[in-house]
């Protein structure tokens, strides 16, 4: 069956998903738009294409130990020098993507796999491109700011044509709760009776 390349991550809901997507091209990122916008929980990675069940299975116990959370992104960042990197900052919803992604790698499981620079939550907005356009990406989305309630992640596999597609949605085991007015816990996971 040979090897395959694959992801898991939070997608980015619509239309923050598309804004920010065609702001990454607009600043000349030749990815942009076979990367759907998203905060990565496992970065891209070589596995057996027949080991591919066995990860499902791993996800979804994931997923159902998972509870829905507040996401919030504001500002921008960047990882240059270290990393040609611009991108907008997750600022709510940070510690619940840092727990997930290690459940996603645990070590007992089929994705157990070290990482090449710490985990920092974030979403891509220039990677790569020359230094006056990482600059310009880095000021026009300074005061960028979306939110949603997160409730589950996505598994994606990279195609020949370097095309990420979503392989199958995985979602946590709670549901959302609609906003209340007056009430500042908006997102609380609902308990099953």
């Amino acid at each position: 069956m040979g090897t395959v390349t694959i992801g898991v991550s939070i997608a980015v809901p619509e239309p923050h998903g598309s804004l920010l997507q065609e702001r990454r091209a607009g600043f000349g990122d030749p990815a942009a738009h076979g990367i759907p916008t998203h905060v990565t929980l496992l970065p891209p990675t070589e596995v057996d294409a027949a080991g591919l069940p066995a990860i499902e299975a791993h996800l979804t116990g994931v997923a159902a130990a998972g509870r829905p959370f507040p996401m919030r992104l504001s500002g921008t960042g960047t990882f240059r020098p270290l990393s040609p990197v611009v991108y907008v900052r997750v600022v709510q919803g940070a510690e619940e993507c840092a727990r997930l992604q290690l459940r996603v790698r645990d070590a007992s499981g089929p994705l157990a796999r070290e990482l090449q620079f710490p985990y920092h939550p974030h979403v891509t907005v220039a990677h790569g491109i020359d230094d006056a356009a990482m600059d310009r990406a880095f000021e026009e989305l300074a005061d960028y700011d979306a939110e949603w309630p997160c409730t589950g992640f996505a598994l994606y596999e990279q195609g020949a044509d370097d095309v990420w597609r979503k392989l199958r949605e995985y979602t946590f085991g709670g549901s959302v709760v609609p906003p209340q007015p007056g009430h500042a816990d908006l997102y609380a996971p609902r308990v099953a009776p």
